[in-house]
């Protein structure tokens, strides 16, 4: 794990004030350089202008003081307006919304990653969703994070795979929904009591190449 983002450095509040703010998503249901990142409607994870696929082995930490809630507003493919506050603050007051708003305000959750692992290692991601199943898998990790920060405060951070779920729905179809497979929890410095695995250098070498998915 000795390429996590050393989050330690960023002047952040005590781990232990984390539970109440995560908390608080179960009852709601990017700076400059990060990429953002989101799950299509075929069900695969992309990022940036590009669309480029996620490899699916790849390793992300989670920042555990990432977590943000509040609103924005979509025009026609376009960000017409957007209020995003931590999840330590509540939700920020608002005004009518932008002209030409499709669906008015709509409520937003959302977080930021690193990738550990992969094509993609060191690339800071911002992953913020609308969807009912995305802020049901953004509330999900937030409540594992409670629930470990309140058993071991030494290891808040997540590091997980991106994977996918479905269900069916009657008139859409198969709907895709977003799921982030937590597979180990380290310290805020990476530290991690699991033994470093070495990279599989022939399972790498004959990976497919990743595909830019249509916009």
């Amino acid at each position: 794990m000795s390429n996590i983002v050393s989050f330690s450095q960023a002047n952040l509040p005590a781990v232990a004030s984390l539970t109440t703010a995560l908390r608080s998503l179960e009852k709601e249901v990017g700076p400059s350089g990060v990429v953002l990142l989101k799950m299509d409607k075929t069900g695969h994870w992309v990022y940036g202008a590009d669309q480029t696929e996620v490899e699916d082995s790849a390793t992300w930490a989670v920042n555990p003081f990432s977590f943000v809630h509040g609103f924005i507003a979509w025009g026609d493919g376009e960000v017409l307006g957007e209020k995003m506050v931590s999840v330590s603050q509540p939700l920020p007051e608002l005004d009518a919304a932008p002209p030409n708003a499709k669906k008015g305000w709509e409520t937003q959750v959302g977080l930021s990653l690193k990738c550990l692992s992969g094509e993609d290692e060191g690339m800071e991601a911002r992953y913020t969703t609308t969807s009912v199943g995305g802020k049901r898998s953004v509330q999900t990790l937030a409540l594992a994070i409670a629930a470990q920060v309140e058993k071991d405060q030494a290891k808040p951070v997540p590091v997980v795979r991106l994977k996918k779920d479905h269900y069916t729905h009657k008139s859409y179809g198969k709907i895709f929904t977003p799921v982030f497979e937590i597979i180990e929890w380290v310290g805020m410095d990476g530290a991690s009591d699991s033994a470093e695995e070495p990279a599989d250098t022939a399972a790498a070498e004959d990976a497919p190449r990743r595909r830019r998915r249509a916009v």
